[in-house]
């Protein structure tokens, strides 16, 4: 997940190598237990038109030192690639990165910021560059959009959605244009989410409250709050969030989601994470009903079985 940061000066790490160590990295990254977590990662294409040149880059709020630098280029087998290091303005880099973005349409969803019009003949959803994740512009979020479109139009029914990891709020915000009267739960682990939430939902016409048709929000670690438990069990979990975590929360979501509950679970890599990810899914008593792939990320959809 891309990190959410909160307007004061932070630094930036970045190790360009080939996609392949990049991703293996990354791998490595999650059988790290004692990670400073304050040290944010993230892997990427360097551009579109160069899908085997990658970056690992890394988030800090104070300016790095060795022990930093050494924990992000130990990521690399081998001889690890030139870091560089880069004091960034106090702007948040999501907002920068993201200002004037083209729109994006995914399934029957488009999603714009201000600067862009809106379409009456999509379910249509304006989200400013904000200080989180999850504006539809990176491919996890898109290929989110369009699999709950297909579990729509599948028939399944959801009156009770959660959205772990929520950022935006743009997830669960789509999943209840499409399930109007459900009741929905969007969860983050950072406060910075809650006025973005607050300012989208009101941008959007969301209704915030506990009740059917209406969204709450809750900060949260992970499944680790009363008010997600005691509003399950749900029909529907989201959760856009990283492999490492997705697979340590799998005996979570299988307790609150209801039997034959859908899962969406994104953030993760084709190849070793996708299949960790399911087989930790498949240990907590889920089965895969859909699978999608958007460059080189899969989206999973799966359902929890049916107690016998």
């Amino acid at each position: 997940m891309e990190p959410a940061l909160f307007g004061e000066i932070t630094w930036k790490l970045s190790a360009f190598a080939p996609k392949r160590k990049v991703q293996a990295a990354l791998l490595a990254h999650d059988l790290i237990d004692d990670w400073d977590y304050e040290l944010v990662i993230a892997g990427r294409e360097e551009a579109e038109n160069k899908p085997d040149d990658w970056v690992l880059e890394g988030w800090y709020p104070r300016k790095p030192g060795k022990a930093e630098k050494d924990a992000l280029t130990g990521l690399f087998a081998g001889k690890p690639p030139k870091l560089t290091v880069e004091e960034l303005p106090p702007q948040d880099w999501v907002t920068l990165s993201q200002h004037n973005v083209t729109p994006i349409r995914a399934g029957r969803f488009h999603v714009h910021t201000p600067d862009y019009p809106a379409d009456p003949q999509a379910i249509d959803f304006v989200i400013p560059a904000s200080q989180a994740f999850g504006t539809g512009q990176h491919r996890t979020t898109a290929g989110c959009l369009e699999m709950l479109d297909a579990i729509k139009a599948s028939g399944m029914v959801a009156r009770n959605i959660a959205d772990i990891g929520t950022g935006t709020g743009l997830l669960g915000f789509a999943a209840l244009a499409l399930w109007p009267r459900a009741r929905t739960t969007l969860t983050d682990i950072d406060a910075v989410c809650v006025p973005v939430v607050e300012e989208n939902a009101a941008l959007n016409a969301i209704p915030l409250g506990p009740r059917a048709g209406e969204a709450v929000m809750v900060v949260a670690d992970g499944m680790d709050d009363p008010l997600i438990k005691v509003r399950g069990p749900y029909d529907l979990l989201i959760a856009n969030i990283l492999a490492g975590p997705l697979v340590e929360l799998a005996p979570d979501f299988a307790r609150v989601i209801a039997p034959g509950g859908s899962l969406l679970l994104a953030g993760l890599l084709a190849g070793e994470q996708e299949a960790a990810v399911r087989r930790a899914m498949h240990r907590a008593g889920f089965r895969m009903a859909a699978r999608l792939q958007r460059g080189d990320w899969a989206i999973l959809w799966l359902r929890r079985r049916r107690m016998r």
